[in-house]
């Protein structure tokens, strides 16, 4: 065996500790780079379709209310638009056609007039959902979704039926159809409960939204003898036309009070917030379901009857708080026979509460409101 000197030995030690110095000193080996981040979810697209401008009160400006809180509600998890005065028949197809193509998720298209558009579209858009406000055909990938306008309007008749001098009521009506029928018929049923003397005056105006013509006919009612009016329109005119007669109204599907000076008496309102809510979420999580109808009232918030001023005697406030109780707890129904149209002929038997099935198919006046309803539309 080879001998190594003491100093070769040494020799070797440094070389050994220079080279453990120089990997030491060497570059260190990058570590791992971080795993790339999930990309970020694209917000469910959600569109609406007004009949009506937007506005500052009334119809459409109820439904777009609910469509700012589902935005405040989910935040950058939905992006929302929606497109306004969209008229009734072929535009609303193109329209709402064009809002599927657009990508959006879910469409609520909020008038009466756009359910054949809306249906027809829908079978060429199967993963759409698409919703109907106030109708009533249905589809796998389409539903109903309506309120109780009935229950306030009835409310409003109480108080209606208590400040008339002249017993005379006056309603300003859009369409003949069943949702205008029943409040027509509601608030005449309301005011008759507190005062057997009073009958109804109507005017159809054939639109959902046109002041001018809203404001005619306001004023035609008055010279007729009505001195309170309520409207199935969407605009602030007849409440106005009444504050400058003199007269009294109330406000509709918004809070009108700031438009209606002395006239007004309350407004019967509608807050859809929270089923839009709903039916957002439900997009979100999965569980929406077609072929389905909700209608929600004053039991559930969507409906109710708000501003009543002083002007209004506190025993009758007192009974609008008593039957909106009884509203809330599903013990008073405002259709409750024996109801009989303005023929003379029975509609609903004594003792009998009305269904959804029959409050959708009335196609007449009660007792007490005058005249014949049109035929069309």
């Amino acid at each position: 065996m080879k001998l190594f000197s003491k100093r070769s030995l040494l020799a070797l030690a440094a070389v050994g500790t220079l080279s453990v110095a120089l990997v030491g000193c060497g570059k260190k080996e990058a570590p791992p780079a971080p795993a790339a981040a999930a990309p970020k979810a694209e917000p469910l697209k959600a569109a609406w379709v007004y009949v009506g401008p937007v506005g500052e009160a009334g119809w459409t400006f109820a439904h777009d209310l609910g469509r700012k809180a589902v935005e405040a509600e989910y935040g950058d998890k939905l992006k929302t638009t929606f497109v306004e005065k969209v008229p009734e028949g072929p535009d609303a197809e193109r329209v709402i056609r064009d809002l599927a193509q657009q990508g959006n998720k879910i469409i609520f298209a909020t008038s009466f007039g756009y359910m054949e558009p809306m249906l027809k579209v829908a079978k060429d858009f199967p993963d759409v959902k698409f919703e109907h406000a106030t109708g009533y055909k249905t589809a796998d990938n389409m539903r109903v979704y309506d309120a109780r306008f009935y229950q306030d309007t009835y409310l409003a008749g109480i108080i209606a039926g208590k400040m008339t001098k002249t017993n005379t009521l006056g309603f300003v009506g859009s369409f003949p159809i069943p949702e205008v029928l029943r409040n027509i018929n509601a608030f005449t049923l309301g005011a008759q409960s507190v005062n057997p003397k009073i009958k109804t005056k109507v005017v159809w105006v054939s639109t959902w939204f046109d002041p001018p013509k809203e404001s005619e006919a306001a004023q035609a009612l008055i010279n007729g003898g009505a001195d309170v009016l309520l409207q199935n329109t969407d605009s602030t005119a007849v409440l106005q036309t009444a504050d400058k007669a003199g007269k009294y109204a109330f406000g509709w599907d918004s809070d009108m009070s700031a438009f209606g000076g002395k006239a007004h008496l309350g407004s019967a309102i509608v807050d859809w917030s929270n089923y839009y809510k709903k039916s957002i979420k439900e997009v979100m999580d999965g569980s929406w379901k077609g072929n389905t109808v909700t209608r929600w009232g004053v039991a559930e918030g969507q409906n109710d009857l708000v501003k009543i001023p002083d002007v209004v005697p506190a025993d009758v406030k007192a009974k609008v708080d008593e039957l909106k109780a009884g509203m809330k707890a599903g013990t008073f129904e405002v259709f409750t026979g024996p109801i009989l149209d303005n023929t003379g002929k029975e509609r609903l038997a004594k003792g009998t509460a009305a269904d959804d099935e029959w409050r959708g198919k009335i196609d007449f006046y009660v007792k007490g409101v005058e005249g014949k309803i049109p035929s069309g539309k």
